[in-house]
């Protein structure tokens, strides 16, 4: 069945500045996908489960307000100019030292205070889907050179695919992700943390408190709560970056599965990316209602962020996230939902 495309107003950000939802439908059971003009958010993720009944998946506002002044959650969050962290706030390209906005201690986080997810962008519609587009300007947050950025969301029967490019004029380091929590029980539906996760990666990077990798190559996860190779549990919190197998791909590869024995839902995902962020949201404390009415507390979600490695314009070890002109960046992540039966166990 043809992707069904749509657009409605969803408010207007306190400049003026108006923001439309679009809405990706795939039949009236299937999967169905709502994504705001404002930081390219993913608001909702709708699949069936085991029963046939679908449930919005994705942690989320019912509203533009709560966005705008809770920007910091990166809920469903189109994430950039460079997300995770860049130690320091600073990176040196070519001899030049770039300073940027510090806004997670002395760190840049998502791309600084007025990041990616913190702006409106234009929107067209595309077979199956929509684009969007800006031009991040020269100096935006320290960053050097004009970004072109187009991010094309489309969805197919089961699946919803997010594929990147950009073009620069100067020499500059980019790095996209989508920041959206998941809950394959249902928005509101408690801890995710007995989900079943199965990743693709024999080694981590380990970070200090602040979050940034500790010198040397990525760790073997033998032996280690970081060991995913066979599906088991998420316990314990994890805001830490996966060396997946086999590094930046020509096409997306499965790197991770999830799975919700409550729900039947199942999750895989396929990236090009060499890196994926697995963060627990372990910082929701009640304080925050999503689209259910419901108060998000530890683990409401999870977060599979694919994307390079954090730090990595101060690691000329990790893969480059440098970009220069005449070059474009390209990067593709596929989120693919089916369901199990009862009793099929993990992935």
């Amino acid at each position: 069945m043809r992707t069904q495309v749509s657009r409605e107003p969803f408010g207007t950000l306190d400049d003026g500045t108006r923001v439309d939802r679009w809405t990706l439908e795939s039949g009236p059971a299937g999967l169905r996908v709502r994504i705001l003009t404002y930081g390219g958010i993913v608001q909702t993720v709708e699949a069936p489960d085991r029963d046939g009944v679908r449930g919005q998946l994705a942690l989320g506002f019912a509203d533009l307000a709560s966005y705008a002044a809770h920007g910091g959650s990166h809920f469903g969050a189109l994430v950039g100019r460079y997300a995770n962290r860049i130690a320091g706030a600073s990176f040196v390209l070519d001899g030049r030292t770039c300073a940027l906005t510090p806004n997670n201690g002395r760190h840049s986080l998502h791309g600084g205070p007025g990041g990616f997810s913190r702006v409106v962008w234009d929107a067209r519609e595309v077979d199956g889907g929509v684009q969007l587009h800006r031009v991040s300007p020269d100096g935006e947050e320290g960053f050097p050179g004009a970004l072109d950025v187009r991010v094309t969301y489309t969805l197919s029967p089961g699946a919803l695919r997010i594929v990147s490019h950009a073009t620069t004029d100067a020499p500059t380091v980019v790095n996209l992700t989508n920041h959206t929590y998941l809950n394959l029980g249902g928005d509101g539906s408690g801890s995710a943390a007995g989900h079943a996760l199965r990743l693709v990666a024999s080694r981590y990077t380990p970070v200090d408190g602040t979050g940034i990798p500790v010198p040397g190559a990525p760790a073997d996860v033998t032996g280690t709560r970081f060991d995913f190779r066979a599906a088991r549990a998420v316990a314990g919190a994890y805001d830490h970056n996966f060396a997946l197998d086999g590094g930046v791909c020509e096409a997306p590869r499965t790197v991770a599965e999830l799975y919700d024995p409550r729900s039947g839902r199942a999750l895989e995902l396929a990236t090009t990316e060499p890196g994926l962020q697995l963060y627990t949201a372990d910082h929701l404390d009640g304080t925050l209602t999503g689209t259910s009415g419901v108060p998000y507390g530890p683990v409401a979600g999870l977060a599979l962020e694919t994307q390079h490695f954090p730090d990595s314009p101060n690691r000329p070890d990790f893969p480059s996230t440098v970009l220069r002109p005449g070059e474009s960046y390209r990067s593709e992540t596929v989120y693919a939902f089916s369901v199990r039966p009862a009793g099929a166990g993990a992935p």
